[in-house]
């Protein structure tokens, strides 16, 4: 297991892209298709990998100005086992198959509520289910 990403919620998606750019000598890269439908922000690449996701901030509950993580992403094996582990204990979790990148991956929150997201290789899942 190691740290896939984190996702920073901001207020300023432009102004904070340019801090992590040249901060962190990240390159900003385009974004899966199915990702871009669905929210706006930046992924930003340390090398080959995606390791900061930007998104906008929302009215959450919280004061419309607070800048949080969203979430943390996990890069896991055994897709199936790990599902099956979800349920068993109950856990309500969502999925996105994200064909572009051979990724699929599962959302469910802690007990507290904070965001956790799995990521699985397409391709250890497929070489898992032969």
């Amino acid at each position: 297991m190691h740290l896939d990403h984190v996702t920073l919620r901001t207020r300023d998606l432009d102004t904070t892209r340019e801090f992590l750019i040249r901060l962190l000598d990240l390159e900003d890269r385009p974004r899966p298709v199915e990702i871009q439908r669905r929210i706006a922000g930046h992924w930003l690449y340390a090398g080959d990998q995606p390791f900061i996701h930007l998104i906008p901030s929302f009215d959450i509950g919280q004061a419309p100005t607070t800048e949080a993580i969203d979430h943390v992403g996990i890069r896991l094996d055994d897709y199936a086992g790990f599902k099956g582990r979800l349920e068993a204990m109950d856990v309500p979790y969502s999925l996105m198959d994200i064909e572009e990148i051979h990724e699929r991956r599962i959302f469910f929150r802690t007990p507290g509520g904070n965001l956790l997201e799995a990521v699985f290789n397409e391709q250890t899942i497929d070489e898992q289910q032969q």
